[in-house]
């Protein structure tokens, strides 16, 4: 179970670097594509990771070790929407400041922590150890995500080479 802290830990603390790396040499119209419309942006990733640090997870670790319930949490309706000229670099800086407060969190956790429960409202009874496989599973899908996103326009060039990319990577305008 020591394990599952050190690993979920050990992405957690990557995660930043991945963005300001993203953030700070890619250029802002690649962060900024969807993969398709209707579809987050690399830009509107890194803004849910953002809204998600304090708002969601750091919240339910606190109340799971306090045997309380907790919100759901609506990204649609309460997470935050970054302006047409907000700067990603900044926004990935903003996740590494907040990142090392919650890893201080994370770090406190004890094996003997993972079994505690509270109650969600969707999801009924959840255990921390659940909680922290999904902010492991969180942080690596958005990144992905945002990844996939700023794909698009090398599949979409690549000319005879885009039959190699499989078909859940190439999406439609």
């Amino acid at each position: 179970m020591d394990d599952l802290i050190r690993s979920v830990s050990a992405v957690l603390a990557s995660t930043p670097d991945r963005w300001e790396m993203m953030a700070r040499t890619l250029p802002r119209s690649l962060l900024a594509r969807p993969a398709a419309r209707g579809e987050w942006s690399a830009i509107q990733c890194l803004q849910h990771i953002l809204d998600t640090e304090d708002q969601v997870f750091t919240l339910r670790i606190a109340r799971i070790l306090e045997g309380r319930e907790f919100p759901g949490f609506d990204p649609d309706s309460e997470g935050g929407r970054p302006a047409d000229d907000g700067d990603p670099a900044q926004m990935a800086q903003e996740l590494k400041t907040r990142r090392q407060a919650s890893l201080v969190t994370v770090n406190g956790v004890k094996p003997q922590d993972l079994s505690r429960t509270a109650t969600h409202p969707e999801l009924g009874e959840v255990t921390l150890g659940e909680l922290l496989h999904e902010w492991g599973a969180h942080d690596l899908m958005h990144t992905v995500q945002a990844e996939r996103a700023m794909m698009q326009p090398f599949i979409e060039g690549c000319g005879p080479w885009r039959p190699y990319f499989a078909d859940h990577f190439a999406r439609q305008k």
